[in-house]
């Protein structure tokens, strides 16, 4: 019983099917200037035909009775008051009809049977092609060897048809909606352009023998004038001409150079790569080709300017083309320039450092240590996961040790745990690997990229252990010092042992009470007041003395920790 109701619903979806796939309609319309003679055959032809649902004959301001002789063969008439050429014929004929399939034939045909019809319709209804145009046995035409071929091997070398300008189409609806009609005699190559242009099925149907009145020397001419017009606007409105000019290649091929230097340049800063230094060196081979490419076709679009601007003929029309010509070209050295700045706009300068933010280390040339210090390219920084085990461990970039001035074997207190300064594992020189519970503090999550400039904010009021560097083996110093996002008014403090300078360190100082530790003890507790004139304060051990000496001003980024934060200096004087 199931397979029985099975078959019985499937015997209903086909016809339904079959019987939802509606007919195309099919609409014949007739261009007719003074053809009264042909007219009335031409239609009685396409009637014969029971497909077809209407024939549009547009008496095209005939003087003749091409409008009586219509409307006795059967035909509806529309009819323009003037003559206005075929395409505005047409396009009257195409704008009244409503078939889903539009037939254009000439008015003036001899003879013309529904066979030859049919068979230009057929290829469309069957589902073969989107147009089908016309050839026909006759002895070559005038326009289409003399102009209408070379013009179409030299711009639109695909279209291989025999006879282009047929006159004789038929094309759907949907396509011709999406085309714009010619006014004049161009309209037939213009549909055949336009559908070669939009990858319309186009099918050439030979339809044997066909008569037309033949037209004078002076009817050609303009007939190949209008095919010309149209050939060549559509060639230029499809970028056929601009493909083979001399200047517009040149201007095409120097936007070219420039937009390679820009992209160049785009590439060295933004593009991140490893190893690191292959954005360098790939952007650098991309800015050299292009500045290549841009100074050999900018010198021929000079020398070709130079040519055309000192013409006798009209100036101001030379100048005008000049600048219409070269606008691309300017423009695009424009936009090279605002992204060259905006990169350069990146750049920081602090503290004599000079530091560029897009990408860490592709600009940098040299890396020699004492070389270049200068230029200190740094960030951004990616942030990742601390390694195993090593959960007091914070892995940073020596650029971004260099931001927040410290160095690796210092100490940074987070959240009241101490975690050590560490290098950066090799090929991971722009990430920082922060254990979880530092994270979570900093606001860090894995993934995040840090800009140079920001990552004090992240740091902001960090407790920190730095080593100072001394010139004494005889004893080391550790400073304790709060990291602020922006540099203010500090001192320096000078370092002295036995009266001999071993280092000094810079830091803001406020008053209050700070600690000194010596060897593990608190040795003493200073009090600093910036009214006071005591700038100089002492510690001794053994036959050693340490003199502290509050020097002159300075700018500084971190700040002197009190006795509530922290130490100020931790001597180590080995016994």
């Amino acid at each position: 019983m199931s397979w029985i109701i099975l078959l019985f619903v499937f015997i209903i979806a086909s016809v339904k099917t079959r019987t939802s796939k509606k007919p195309m309609t099919v609409s014949v319309i007739l261009p007719a200037y003074n053809e009264e003679e042909t007219v009335g055959s031409v239609v009685k032809a396409v009637k014969s035909l029971n497909y077809v649902d209407e024939i549009i004959v547009v008496n095209d301001g005939s003087l003749d009775a091409t409008e009586r002789m219509a409307k006795e063969a059967g035909a509806t008439v529309i009819s323009h008051t003037k003559n206005r050429g075929k395409g505005a014929a047409i396009k009257t004929g195409f704008k009244n009809s409503k078939g889903d399939v539009v037939v254009f034939l000439d008015a003036d045909l001899q003879k013309l049977t529904s066979k030859q019809v049919d068979k230009m319709i057929q290829p469309i209804l069957k589902g073969e092609a989107d147009v089908t145009k016309t050839k026909f046995k006759r002895e070559a035409g005038r326009v289409t060897e003399l102009t209408a071929k070379p013009l179409l091997s030299f711009f639109f070398p695909e279209i291989k048809f025999e006879q282009p300008l047929s006159g004789q189409f038929a094309a759907k609806r949907s396509f011709l909606n999406n085309i714009e009609l010619e006014d004049d005699y161009g309209v037939d190559v213009g549909i055949v352009l336009d559908a070669d242009v939009m990858g319309a099925r186009v099918k050439e149907v030979d339809i044997g023998n066909i008569n037309h009145a033949m037209s004078s020397l002076y009817e050609l001419n303009i007939v190949a004038t209008e095919v010309v017009r149209t050939i060549v606007d559509r060639a230029n409105s499809y970028g056929r001409i601009t493909m083979i000019d001399t200047l517009g290649r040149s201007i095409r091929m120097g936007v070219l150079g420039l937009s390679l230097i820009t992209l160049g340049f785009f590439f060295i800063f933004f593009i991140r790569i490893r190893p690191s230094y292959m954005a360098l060196y790939i952007g650098l081979a991309i800015i050299i080709i292009g500045l290549v490419i841009a100074a050999y076709y900018i010198i021929k679009i000079l020398r070709a300017s130079i040519k055309t601007i000192l013409r006798p003929d009209d100036k101001s029309r030379n100048l005008k083309s000049f600048f219409y010509m070269h606008s691309p070209l300017v423009v695009s050295a424009i936009i090279m320039f605002a992204v060259l700045f905006t990169m350069l706009g990146s750049v920081h300068v602090s503290e004599g450092q000079i530091s560029i933010e897009p990408s860490a280390k592709n600009v940098i040339l040299w890396k020699q240590p004492g070389e270049n210090q200068t230029i200190d390219i740094r960030g951004p920084y990616s942030i990742d996961s601390a390694l195993e085990n090593e959960t007091s461990i914070v892995r940073i970039p020596q650029d971004a040790l260099n931001t927040l001035e410290l160095n690796y074997g210092d100490s940074v207190i987070i959240n009241k745990e101490r975690y050590t300064l560490n290098e950066t594992l090799p090929m991971e020189d722009s990430t920082m690997r922060i254990p979880f519970d530092a994270r979570t503090v900093l606001g860090l999550n894995v993934g995040d990229v840090i800009r140079d400039s920001d990552l004090r904010n992240y740091f902001k009021d960090i407790y920190a252990e730095k080593k100072l560097s001394l010139t004494t083996a005889n004893m080391t110093a550790t400073e304790g010092i709060l990291l602020k996002n922006t540099a203010n008014d500090a001192k320096i403090i000078n370092l002295y042992l036995n009266n001999e300078s071993i280092g000094s360190t810079t830091g803001i100082l406020k008053d209050g009470t700070y600690r000194i530790y010596v060897n593990g003890y608190l040795y003493k507790t200073i009090q600093v007041d910036q009214e006071s004139s005591q700038n100089t304060y002492y510690v001794t051990k053994g036959d050693d003395i340490i003199k502290i000496e509050i020097g002159g001003d300075a700018k500084s980024s971190a700040e002197f920790a009190t006795s509530d934060q922290g130490i100020l200096f931790y001597f180590n004087i080995p016994s």
